[in-house]
């Protein structure tokens, strides 16, 4: 029992040490922090608006989303597996948590984000998020830029936000509120903030339009005293640590919505990752480092665990700011740091200029960022790969604006395999062998290679042409090229054995790769063949065996006139 104690306890101590900051990892943070000062203040500049507009568009406050920037953004830039990574609130763990909050309050989405901290940081799933198909990712990418535009509707309207769950629905109770009373300053300034953003990113990408027009739709509604909402009183500083959020009663009800946040968390988190690492693949500076899938949900896990406890929201990795990051040239997860320590100095000496910002200037904000998260370019290179990628996408994309992420990312999943499935079942395919004139004379002896796996999807078809070959008294089955076999396709090969056998026609096996005998032994599929010595390594040897064991033919009689 010590032993295994012992042993318990130094599996911990191994994985404390893996995920904490090594020598290597402060290393890096050395090597050119005036680099890393630089693109961490640059980060700050552009997540600022984006915090505080996160945070109200989830229902939790603007507050919420500045502890989630700071508190998640830090904890995650030490832990992480990402060098680059950059976290906070973002637009999907918005959609996701928008209906938590109207379910079950704040209270309920700070449990939320405790219990998807927890499951991200003992999952340890990273190697299983790159099964996710590109086209369902692609496609909840474009969902979930409608439903943050959709979302943003009330805002910049200027209407009191219409009760429902559906994005959709609750946009169109705001179109129908705002035309029966109009009132277009708000109209106005979201839509000059999104221009601003949209126009100027395309034509100087590297300025911060996004903080100018939040500045400038500040300024000027504060100098005209536009009849608009704003953000108002925030606190300055962070709370104290607290647990007294947390209702334990209503863990078991919570546990779906941190199941899906936890998904989600991980998916953008490691897709963002992913996005990094492609940027700076050749870049000699940053090393050519890659992220490590593991530790990175460990980081983003103790992150979305820490965040709750001073009030920030469910985080994820931030894939816009990841990429502001390397693009402002930072080398080291010092940036990630200086771009929460930024916000910090944000909400403990600017909360009072920060409480004067339009709703409706956050909103245009968060229009601009949806627009922006659709690449045309990129669907339609994907659209173009077939109809299947395409359809895939779209399925996926209307069920996120229907229902919800979880829901859509399950039908696109289904989809894709159904396709998928689709795919390997018509790669399968049973090819007839030519055999010398003196074992086919007669058809006495016929031969079949099978190509590809011996899979469900394909084992029926395959089957069906097996036993319809025509009457030999011989059936060599050549193995050497089938990639996989499974427990459906192995089954479907005995039964198509026995087929065989009750016609009277012998079936010899050859070139099976060992790794493919364990289905067929599992359910005595090669038994009798075993023992009848018919399972042969290669096919010459199989020809050599019928040839010698079938019975000699009588040549026919000379008839007489």
């Amino acid at each position: 029992m010590r032993r295994g104690g012992v042993n318990g306890a130094g599996a911990i101590g191994r994985r404390l040490r893996a995920v904490l900051p090594d020598r290597r990892t402060l290393a890096t943070m050395r090597r050119d922090p005036r680099r890393d000062l630089l693109a961490g203040l640059t980060v700050a500049i552009v997540a600022l608006p984006l915090a505080l507009g996160f945070g109200v568009s989830s229902g939790a406050g603007a507050a919420a989303g500045l502890a989630t920037a700071v508190v998640a953004g830090a904890i995650a830039a030490v832990f992480g597996g990402s060098g680059l990574q950059v976290t906070g609130p973002t637009g999907a763990m918005t959609v996701v948590l928008v209906p938590i909050v109207a379910r079950y309050g704040t209270g309920g989405v700070l449990t939320v984000g405790l219990l998807a901290g927890l499951l991200l940081a003992l999952a340890g799933a990273g190697r299983w998020m790159a099964y996710v198909p590109v086209p369902v990712i692609e496609g909840f990418t474009v969902g979930i830029a409608g439903v943050i535009g959709l979302q943003q509707v009330p805002g910049a309207l200027g209407v009191a936000k219409p009760d429902g769950e559906n994005p959709a629905v609750v946009a169109a109770r705001a179109v129908s509120a705002f035309a029966s009373s109009p009132h277009w300053a708000a109209v106005l300034l979201a839509a000059g903030v999104a221009a601003l953003m949209l126009i100027g990113g395309r034509l100087r990408p590297g300025v911060p339009f996004s903080l100018i027009a939040v500045v400038a739709a500040t300024v000027l509604a504060k100098a005209v005293d536009l009849p608009v909402a704003v953000i108002g009183h925030l606190p300055s500083g962070l709370p104290s640590p607290s647990l007294g959020f947390l209702d334990l009663s209503a863990v078991p009800a919570l546990l779906p919505s941190a199941l899906a946040v936890a998904a989600l968390g991980a998916l953008e988190s490691l897709m963002s990752a992913t996005a990094a690492d492609a940027m700076t693949a050749n870049d000699p500076r940053r090393g050519g480092e890659r992220h490590d899938s593991d530790r990175e949900l460990f980081g983003q896990g103790l992150a979305n665990l820490v965040a709750p406890l001073f009030g920030g929201v469910a985080a994820t990795g931030a894939i816009a700011r990841t990429a502001v990051n390397v693009r402002s040239g930072a080398v080291s997860r010092l940036a990630a740091l200086v771009h929460a320590a930024v916000l910090a100095v944000v909400v403990f000496a600017a909360a009072p200029l920060v409480a004067d910002i339009p709703l409706a200037a956050l909103a245009g904000v968060l229009i601009a960022t949806a627009v922006r998260m659709v690449q045309a370019g990129a669907l339609r290179a994907l659209a173009r790969t077939g109809r299947g990628e395409a359809a895939v996408l779209a399925a996926t994309a209307a069920a996120t604006l229907a229902f919800d992420l979880v829901t859509a990312v399950a039908v696109g999943l289904l989809l894709a395999g159904a396709l998928a499935l689709r795919a390997v079942a018509r790669a399968a395919r049973l090819e007839r062998l030519p055999v010398s004139e003196q074992d086919h004379a007669g058809g006495r002896i016929a031969a079949y290679r099978l190509h590809g796996p011996l899979l469900f999807a394909a084992a029926h078809r395959l089957r069906l042409e097996l036993t319809a070959a025509d009457h030999a008294e011989v059936v060599i089955l050549r193995m050497s090229r089938v990639t996989a076999i499974d427990a459906s396709g192995a089954t479907v090969l005995g039964e198509a054995l026995a087929d065989l056998h009750r016609r009277g026609i012998r079936v010899l096996l050859s070139g099976l790769h060992p790794e493919h005998r364990r289905p067929l032994d599992a359910l005595g599929i090669l038994d009798e063949l075993q023992a009848q010595g018919r399972l042969f390594a290669t096919t010459p040897e199989a020809l050599a065996y019928a040839r010698d064991t079938l019975p000699t033919v009588p040549a026919p009689a000379v008839g007489t006139r």
